[in-house]
């Protein structure tokens, strides 16, 4: 594939990925973008990423079935199951960033530098 057809696609695919997470946060977000996955959690006994990685999972076993089989599905089906599967990795993201990498403003550090989480 030539480099200007290949970077054709990657544009039309962010493109989409964002028309779908902006069309769906109407449809299933609060002013929490990650609400559902929070909510999943809960309800489940898991942490959000445990709870969105359960929900994509059934995205990614349709992908290694749409892969392994000799049908030659349409380009529209195979548009909307890759796109689901980035933007179930970009949603997936986002919850590492808020849950892994900003510590919550009740941990503090003690003086060796060990981090100490309060139950409050």
């Amino acid at each position: 594939m030539k480099v200007d057809d290949f970077d054709a696609i990657v544009k039309q695919q962010l493109d989409n990925c964002k028309k779908i997470l902006l069309r769906k946060a109407q449809e299933y977000a609060t002013e929490d973008r990650l609400h559902n996955f929070k909510v999943a959690a809960v309800v489940q006994d898991l942490r959000p990423q445990q709870a969105l990685a359960g929900m994509m999972a059934k995205h990614t076993v349709s992908i290694y079935d749409m892969c392994a089989c000799d049908v030659c599905y349409p380009i529209a089906v195979w548009d909307e199951k890759i796109t689901d599967h980035i933007n179930y990795l970009i949603l997936l993201k986002a919850l590492v960033m808020e849950y892994n990498l900003e510590p919550p403003e009740y941990t503090i550090i003690d003086g060796d530098g060990n981090r100490i989480d309060l139950d409050l």
